[in-house]
């Protein structure tokens, strides 16, 4: 089956493409060549001309991610080799770390590539969610990423593209890397590409420079990926895109001390502004960074939104241990990180950055900010609304509140998580969590220290509370409707920690629910219509009464416009989080006076 396009018919030569009515996608699918039908489902998400959906194909059941482009987009010869070329690429390759390509086909309006579906999105969404990753995490997502890239280079693909945003995770958060449109094949020994359609987001000095390139790009990128996740930003990032380009050329950046400085040497040599002097993709993996630190097998999904409990490396250490209170990563202190084959002594800086995504006053105003902003640009009083294009599904929640039960007059505020996990904020200002193993426990003092224990073993003074949570859960699973849909639990997830509920009020209309990771969710008690806002994504995600649900980028409703009926949530959730905001610095003045 060739990768070539076939020509679409030519709007008349007085309409311009781009202004043209973009015709309506069909539900099903149709590829003729492979007899196959696909019913499409949810809107995924855009890129450039692309928008993606997930599809299912109506005989098997199995489940895809369809790109779908229009072919008004790819009337021009070089657009339509561009497509051409990334299709035959990425249906050469089959490697467990690259994005599964399942076909394409086309009709008379679309051109559809059906690739393999990756419901955790990309390490973009987990970046922008907790910025600086911890060490093992980092290792854990290269070593798959350069695996992945070494698959690429030994058929003589080179990316050209390699960013946090084209580094998807499957539910078993597996790296695959996607997005081939800028990938080119060398075709003999020692041949430099010259030319380069498009502009990569961690581009080389050399394809800057115009000098000729090759395989030694995907290094730098690779490079400026391993800076970003332990740093929390790209090396060379500026407000200004010619800076940035300057910053390159003249190989200008800097390694914060807090970096362990046997990556910080690995990092050097990716970023050689020599591209001759950078190692190969081969003898990435051989570098003392990844053969002499831990690096766990496998990270829970939790990773995405909170840092795993990584005081102790799961090895061959006595299973008492793993109980151990989680004091070094959560809490800044000194105490060293059990790492296999080594001991680290994480610096301060360094744990107080981990920490900034579980400090979430901090990302109130951020969204008070957002809100204003959204909300002065009356986005329901537009006389053309087009509120699905202000849709970004990729910024769904990880976790929010799917029950809840307020015993406050007695012992406190009882609440699930939409992965089943069950958490009591007591009235004493502490809290515990029950995993859905029914087993493990997470507990959190008053000065949110967290320890880790079992239901099988943990300390009498908790007894009173873990009977009373008991009750809770009990309580939930028998009475209570559940909002939304659940996260299928994973087995073997040591590593998980959870977000739990930090502060909540009731007032005559609704609860509000603030949590760690910054999520603040507001259930509206007349029609049960719920509000998740996330800070760090600039995202709303609406539940309406039909239990459907909807995520936007509170940016984009600015641009597009919105329905009243959400425009009035949005207004009543700026009101809501000032509030948080007054509650917040009152109990923080209580306890300075304490």
């Amino acid at each position: 089956m060739s990768a070539g396009i076939a020509k679409s018919a030519k709007p008349p030569p007085h309409v311009d493409p781009k202004s043209a009515p973009l015709k309506e996608i069909p539900d099903i699918l149709v590829d003729p060549r492979a007899t196959k039908r696909y019913m499409r489902g949810r809107f995924l998400g855009k890129g450039g001309f692309a928008k993606c959906y997930e599809i299912t194909d109506m005989d098997t059941k199995e489940v895809f991610a369809g790109k779908v482009v229009p072919k008004s987009m790819l009337l021009k010869p070089h657009q339509k080799e561009k497509m051409s070329t990334e299709i035959a690429i990425h249906k050469s390759l089959d490697n467990p770390h690259v994005v599964g390509f399942h076909g394409f086909f086309e009709d008379d309006d679309f051109v559809y590539v059906v690739l393999e579906i990756c419901r955790r999105r990309s390490l973009l969404e987990l970046h922008k969610r907790r910025k600086a990753v911890t060490e093992p995490e980092a290792r854990y997502f290269m070593r798959q990423t350069i695996q992945g890239c070494q698959y690429l280079h030994n058929n003589r693909v080179i990316h050209r593209d390699l960013k946090l945003g084209n580094l998807f995770l499957n539910d078993d958060m597996d790296v695959k890397i996607g997005d081939f449109g800028l990938a080119t094949k060398i075709e003999f020994d020692g041949e430099r590409k010259k030319t380069l359609c498009g502009t990569p987001n961690y581009i080389a000095p050399e394809v800057l420079c115009k000098k000729g390139h090759s395989f030694e790009v995907d290094v730098w990128s690779l490079g400026c990926i391993l800076y970003t996740l332990l740093v929390g930003k790209p090396p060379f990032e500026t407000s200004c895109l010619k800076e940035t380009y300057i910053r390159i050329k003249k190989n200008e950046y800097t390694v914060p001390r807090h970096v362990n400085p046997v990556a910080a040497a690995l990092i050097r040599r990716m970023l050689h502004a020599d591209p001759t002097l950078r190692p190969s993709v081969s003898e990435l993996l051989a570098d003392e960074f990844f053969t002499s630190g831990y690096a766990p097998l496998r990270l829970p999904t939790s990773c995405l939104t909170v840092p795993p409990r990584f005081s102790i490396a799961p090895s061959s250490l006595d299973p008492a241990l793993l109980r151990k209170p989680l004091s070094s990563l959560n809490k800044g202190t000194d105490s060293p990180i059990e790492k296999m084959g080594k001991m680290e002594q994480p610096q301060r800086e360094d744990l107080q950055q981990r920490d900034g995504a579980e400090q979430p006053e901090c990302h109130l105003s951020d969204m008070l900010q957002q809100l204003a902003s959204l909300n002065t640009a009356r986005p329901s009083e537009r006389d053309f609304i087009r509120q699905e294009e202000a849709e970004d599904p990729a910024c769904i929640p990880i976790f929010w509140i799917s029950k809840w039960v307020d015993y406050s007059d007695k012992y406190g505020l009882g609440y699930q998580l939409c992965d089943n996990s069950v958490g009591v904020l007591f009235n004493d200002s502490t809290r515990l969590i029950m995993y859905t193993d029914g087993d493990s426990l997470q507990y959190i003092d008053r000065n949110s220290a967290e320890s880790y224990l079992s239901v099988r073993s943990y300390p009498s003074a908790l007894s009173k509370k873990i009977t009373l949570l008991k009750y809770f859960r009990n309580y939930m699973s028998e009475h209570l409707l559940k909002a939304g849909a659940n996260i299928t639990p994973r087995d073997g997830d040591e590593l998980i920690r959870l977000p739990y509920l930090c502060h909540w009020f009731r007032t005559k209309s609704a609860i509000v629910l603030h949590l760690s990771n910054g999520t603040v969710q507001i259930n509206f008690f007349q029609d049960h219509t719920k509000l998740i806002l996330c800070p760090l994504m600039g995202a709303a995600t609406y539940i309406n009464e039909k239990r459907e649900f909807y995520t936007y980028k509170m940016s984009l409703i600015e641009e597009f416009g919105c329905c009243k009926e959400l425009a009035s949530r949005l207004r009543y959730a700026r009101n809501m989080v000032e509030k948080l905001m007054a509650c917040k610095s009152t109990a923080t003045a209580a306890t300075s006076a304490r």
